[in-house]
């Protein structure tokens, strides 16, 4: 599909929306697909990769929509209010059981220890509420609640508040301007091979994970706000940048007991903004399309409490975080493939925490790669083949070994945090808002090593794991 053409089309789909409305039945994603009322084929290979009207979609902030509307003007026939009157919120349920290769050590009775119980069920694993869509004429929102099993409560999810406008150019090409607001670096990206839309698309909570991930890789999720601004240059070339700050959740001031300001007693606060930026390029022709770009974050950590809590001031902890990504998807009428993979390298310096003895080198890094390959037969029988692989620095401070009588399992004697395996995931999609899936992890090395990572005998395959999953939407 050319360019001028893929925006002429684009518009046509919101002028027939705005218009006559679509003929087809919404049957998946279920907020979008009720405002949209197209199915969510549209937006999804399937649910939650994007195509590239996906793309567009959420780069025109989330408001195209066929629902009859609650309209408000004024005396100068200035648009006041236009509301739609069904609320496009939707439920999302997850249920799965879990079975690692190896148990884990049952610590209830340390002088003679015996083994956890294997094969967790998790009913629900987690069940979430989305408001996804329209909520002003150029203002939409993707806002997420989130129900999980091992925190036992109700907390904010994924937020993505989203201003956006288009404009044709003289030239017959569209520029797409907006804001996102947002609570995790990367959530607001269109492409599916940054870290927060990215494979694994369910994962379970149940089984065993290793120490080290970089802070663009989800581990400031929900715990910052940032605002960022981007352009998308005639549905191929998009640049972002922006900044974030600490806004923690379940943290308050140990003296007012409010809300804040943010203290000592929290751990690894930014200091400052931590800037974000991205610039991908993609291509369209016909059924093929193809994405290449970068993307970074650098954020400035005051490490607060800890073994040893530090006052929220003075010397910072820095992480320099640049990826790579690549992307590469086939849309035909039975068949659809997608490869994706990104590298994620980040630089430390470390100089708070290496003041206080609690790290062993200054400077460290960690480079994470991960990489995908994704196929459908007619959207109902498909499935992905992916490798991970992080790789860094060797670190005591950062990795710890077990102490003694500690029965290790999440930790490192090697004091690496030197983590690779694959992922094999088999999908059956009867219908477009229903998946289950069969997912297996295999690790050929967890925590710096292969066998007896941890120096109390675990090796990196009894971490492997099966993970069944039943995913509803509705």
């Amino acid at each position: 599909m050319t360019q001028s053409l893929s925006v002429r089309l684009w518009m046509s789909a919101a002028l027939l929306l705005a218009s006559f409305g679509l003929v087809q039945r919404a049957e998946a994603v279920p907020s979008f697909a009720r405002q949209t009322g197209m199915a969510c084929e549209a937006c999804h290979t399937v649910y939650p990769e994007l195509t590239h009207f996906g793309r567009m979609f959420k780069a025109n902030g989330y408001v195209l929509d066929n629902l009859r509307q609650v309209r408000g003007v004024n005396a100068r026939r200035e648009e006041l209010l236009d509301l739609s009157q069904t609320p496009p919120i939707s439920i999302m349920a997850q249920v799965s059981l879990t079975q690692l290769q190896g148990s884990v050590p049952d610590l209830q009775n340390p002088a003679a220890p015996g083994f956890a119980q294997n094969g967790t069920v998790a009913f629900p694993q987690q069940i979430s509420l989305f408001y996804a869509g329209k909520i002003a004429p150029l203002l939409g929102a993707f806002i997420q609640l989130t129900y999980e099993n091992d925190a036992g409560s109700i907390g904010m999810d994924n937020i993505d508040l989203r201003f956006a406008n288009m404009h044709i150019l003289p030239s017959d090409q569209s520029l797409v301007y907006g804001l996102s607001l947002n609570n995790n670096p990367t959530v607001q990206d269109l492409w599916n091979t940054t870290p927060a839309f990215g494979f694994p698309y369910a994962a379970s909570n149940a089984s065993v994970g290793p120490l080290a991930a970089t802070q663009v890789d989800g581990t400031l999720g929900q715990d910052v706000a940032g605002l960022t601004a981007y352009v998308y240059w005639n549905e191929c070339l998009y640049a972002e940048f922006g900044g974030y700050r600490s806004a923690k959740q379940e943290a308050s001031n140990a003296l007012t007991g409010a809300a804040g300001p943010l203290d000592g007693t929290v751990s690894n606060v930014i200091s400052g903004l931590a800037p974000y930026w991205r610039l991908a390029y993609e291509y369209n022709r016909d059924r093929h399309s193809i994405e290449v770009g970068a993307y970074g974050f650098d954020v400035n950590l005051l490490p607060g409490a800890g073994d040893e809590p530090m006052p929220l001031s003075g010397a910072t902890n820095e992480f320099r975080d640049v990826a790579e990504d690549v992307q590469y998807q086939f849309l035909g009428d039975e068949h659809i493939f997608t490869f994706e993979a990104t590298r994620i390298h980040e630089k430390m310096d470390l100089n708070a925490s290496f003041a206080a003895g609690a790290v062993d080198n200054v400077s460290n890094d960690l480079t994470t790669v991960r990489a995908t390959a994704t196929y459908y037969y007619r959207r109902r029988i498909g499935g992905s083949l992916g490798y991970f692989s992080t790789t860094g620095s060797s670190d005591t401070g950062l990795y710890p070994g077990a102490a003694p009588g500690d029965p290790g399992v999440v930790t490192s004697a090697s004091g690496a945090p030197d983590t690779k395996g694959w992922m094999l995931e088999v999908n059956y999609v009867p219908w477009l808002n229903t998946k289950f899936t069969l997912q297996y992890t295999g690790y050929s090395k967890f925590n710096g090593g292969g066998t007896n990572y941890d120096g109390v005998g675990r090796s990196a395959s009894d971490n492997n794991t099966w993970y069944a999953l039943i995913w509803l939407a509705y």
